[in-house]
């Protein structure tokens, strides 16, 4: 069974710690009961509380000891409400902290807008130094985590909820800057570039009815990572849609379009609204127009969409 990022995270961990005696835990109140690190690794396990920013904070003092602590809270309350101790911890003294930060976007959707984070990539791009992931599927979960551990490099993991998709193949050790899903010989096609779980869910849905259409996943996200993937998307297409699970502010397209100057770089996102109705995270994401048609409406342009295709919302308004 495909275990979804959290869960993959946790029980890389716990494996990882087995044989890496500096490997620690430590998580704001979300541990819950059984967790597979406190289980097997009691003696390396924390449960601060709600107190993210002494959370970081011990962290760092933790990597000034000698080991590599690994922490995980909700990204709102990682990112927003620690964001002072990221800062000075993670970019500063580059101290040796993994984040990992599951309910990221709106995936907790009956949680409320106080819990989602449409804004991390935002905040923790403009620390210098920082490793930034947001991995699809179990398998780049636990390699990004398995980097993490043996780098002692300052990281942030950006995951989900419950989502446990399969991860696009790859050869290596760890997944590529650019992992071509469908890479053609035509370079006026429009390229597709996905960013974390729900921004790759898109492409796929899209790609079942339009499988020529070029499309690249990014897992490393941070300015060094993607100075790297512009160069290389740069070789192959002149236009580009990416999708991500964040404001347009600050998000993965923004920063790609300042990469790729005289390309076309445009955004399927989540928007500037507040997400203020509870729901499933699919209704969240419907309230915030981020879904299917709005990538067939980002290729409309240049990509004709087949029969059978979601309609984007001019031609849903044509049918009423």
């Amino acid at each position: 069974m495909t275990l979804a990022g959290r869960a993959a995270y946790r029980d890389e961990l716990t494996q990882i710690a087995e044989y890496d005696p500096r490997i620690l835990c430590l998580e704001a109140d979300l541990g819950g009961k059984g967790h597979p690190f406190a289980v097997k690794h009691p003696d390396r396990f924390f449960n601060v509380g709600i107190a993210e920013g002494a959370m970081v904070d011990m962290a760092a003092g933790l990597a000034e000891g000698g080991y590599r602590p690994f922490v995980s809270t909700f990204a709102p309350f990682a990112v927003l409400r620690a964001a002072e101790s990221m800062k000075l911890a993670l970019g500063y003294l580059g101290a040796g902290i993994t984040v990992v930060a599951p309910y990221a976007g709106v995936s907790g959707g009956w949680f409320g807008t106080t819990h989602h984070c449409l804004e991390d990539f935002a905040v923790v791009r403009a620390i210098p130094g920082v490793t930034v992931a947001a991995p699809y599927g179990e398998a780049e979960m636990r390699a990004v985590v398995r980097r993490a551990a043996v780098t002692g490099e300052p990281h942030y993991i950006r995951t989900g909820r419950n989502a446990a998709p399969l991860s696009l193949p790859w050869v290596g050790p760890e997944p590529p800057v650019v992992n071509w899903d469908v890479h053609g010989a035509e370079p006026d096609r429009t390229c597709l570039v996905s960013v974390g779980e729900v921004g790759t869910e898109l492409c796929l849905a899209v790609r079942r009815s339009l499988p020529t259409l070029p499309h690249a996943h990014l897992c490393y996200l941070d300015q060094p990572h993607l100075e790297r993937a512009a160069a290389e998307l740069a070789e192959h297409y002149d236009r580009f849609v990416v999708v991500e699970e964040h404001r347009q502010a600050g998000g993965i397209a923004s920063a790609l379009a300042l990469l790729l100057p005289g390309r076309e770089v445009s955004s399927v996102n989540a928007g500037e609204s507040w997400p203020v109705h509870g729901g499933s995270h699919e209704q969240v994401l419907d309230e915030l127009g981020l879904n299917e048609a709005a990538v067939w409406a980002a290729l409309a342009p240049h990509e004709v969409p087949p029969h059978g295709a979601p309609a984007t919302p001019l031609e849903q308004e044509d049918t009423e």
